[in-house]
């Protein structure tokens, strides 16, 4: 890691007009959080100290989305190319002396370690003037060519469009990220032309015209999946697809079961323990931690949960945010959890909703109780005491309390609190009438033959 201060320059000025969208094409999700904030994360583990986002069309998007996570903003008002684009932060970036890495806001799997790789590189002792991150791949396609040595000592950079037939054979690609010293960088930036097929100002130029002046050039590699770009939503799923298959790899190697990997798909920041058996088909949103011991059963879904040991979920379970399981607790089928608490050993076994509410441990919920949260301006809070039980088709109309050890009758609408070991029996009195059905349909069935 370079021993010199880093700013990161990260482009998002195009109109990404493949993505057909009126959300910023960086602002996209990838594994349940924006593009771009992958790549914020990555930069920040690189001890990246400023971070200067290049913003044009609907900048206003992604000027808001960042807001809080310490990030400031430049703006291109013409799309001019990567070079101008790249200029735009010469003001905002006027007092910083070190290293500046030029980046991309679409292509948000650049890992803190390149980036460490790479501008430490601008520190060896043949100091050279710019460092690029260059990537092999499968098919190099438009991709720009990096003529260099073995060494990885530049000799040419040449934009698809631009380069030989001789040239287009070379494999090795400009990913476009590229490390510059910052006395270096805004006067190559503003000697960049725009005599070429495209008529703009490409940042690669800068490298041509450090080898001019005498000065070093060099490039590092590193896989081509860690530079994938993303400008439309085939290649978001691409990449997202690419993205899960390496976590789960990593959850299974890390003690995790899946028994069907291919069907689990995790967020961001999925935190799971040892031991944990995942079945197929559940999803992970942002937010989740998940304890040793604990099953997901199949068909489930879980956001903003936190689950304890030898907890027991599922299947088709939905754990929305707010949703914490005690140890040993159970969420059945079809139980729906948001912003309760479940104590140890509590079980909601199927039927259920549950929002906004704590359960003492040892509770039994009974199938097709729900707590009755939201008057339609408020929400309200059941509190359920440890060792109750809830009986089936129960009704909680919070705000409300049930005492410990206190037992709804099957079938009951709580409005007011019980208290301990009470039986709370809230049902209409039972009258029957005989032969009144019959009655009845003979009376429906006349009138319907009248109508004929």
């Amino acid at each position: 890691m370079s021993a010199q201060p880093i700013a990161a320059v990260i482009l998002a000025a195009g109109q990404g007009t493949r993505m057909k969208s009126t959300k910023h094409k960086v602002l996209h999700p990838l594994a349940g959080q924006p593009m771009l904030f992958h790549l914020l994360d990555s930069l920040s583990a690189a001890n990246v100290t400023r971070r200067v986002v290049i913003v044009g069309a609907v900048g206003e998007q992604v000027e808001k989305a960042v807001t809080g996570r310490g990030v400031e903003i430049a703006w291109q008002r013409e799309q001019l190319g990567t070079a101008h684009a790249a200029l735009q932060a010469k003001e905002t970036l006027a007092d910083h002396d070190g290293i500046v890495l030029v980046c991309f806001g679409d292509t948000p799997l650049l890992s803190a370690d390149t980036v460490a790789r790479l501008t430490a590189r601008l520190d060896e002792a043949d100091r050279p003037a710019v460092a690029v991150l260059g990537f092999r791949p499968a098919d190099a396609a438009a991709y720009g060519r990096i003529i260099a040595d073995d060494a990885g000592n530049i000799a040419k950079m040449v934009e698809y469009k631009d380069a030989s037939a001789e040239e287009r054979a070379v494999n090795l690609c400009n990913s476009g990220v590229t490390a510059v010293r910052s006395a270096d960088l805004w006067a190559l930036l503003e000697r960049v032309g725009n005599d070429n097929a495209a008529g703009e100002y490409y940042l690669p130029d800068i490298v041509m015209l450090a080898i001019a002046d005498g000065r070093g050039a060099v490039v590092i590699e590193t896989a081509a999946d860690e530079v994938a770009g993303i400008n439309s939503r085939a290649e978001l799923a691409a990449v997202e697809g690419a993205w899960q298959a390496k976590r789960r790899a990593r959850a299974m190697a890390d003690g995790v079961t899946l028994i069907a990997p291919e069907t689990v798909f995790f967020a961001h920041d999925t935190q799971l323990g040892r031991d944990v058996t995942v079945e197929p088909n559940v999803v992970f949103g942002p937010g989740v931690t998940i304890a040793d011991n604990v099953t997901i059963h199949a068909f489930s879904h879980l956001e903003g949960a936190t689950v304890a040991s030898k907890a027991d979920v599922g299947p088709y379970a939905r754990l929305r945010p707010g949703a914490v399981l005690g140890e040993g607790s159970r969420v059945g089928n079809f139980v729906e959890v948001k912003n309760t608490t479940l104590g140890v050993g509590a079980k909601a076994n199927h039927l259920t909703y549950l929002g906004d509410a704590s359960v003492g441990a040892n509770v039994n919920i009974g199938a097709g109780t729900i707590t009755c949260n939201y008057d339609g301006f408020f929400k309200y809070r059941t509190e359920i005491g440890e060792g109750a039980f809830i009986g089936s088709n129960s009704a909680l109309v919070a705000p409300v309390r049930i005492g410990d050890g206190a037992l709804v009758a099957a079938g009951s609408v709580v409005t007011r609190d019980v208290e301990a070991d009470a039986l709370a029996l809230v049902r209409a009195e039972r009258a029957d009438h005989p032969g009144w059905a019959k009655r009845f349909r003979h009376k429906q069935a006349a009138l319907k033959a009248a109508k004929k």
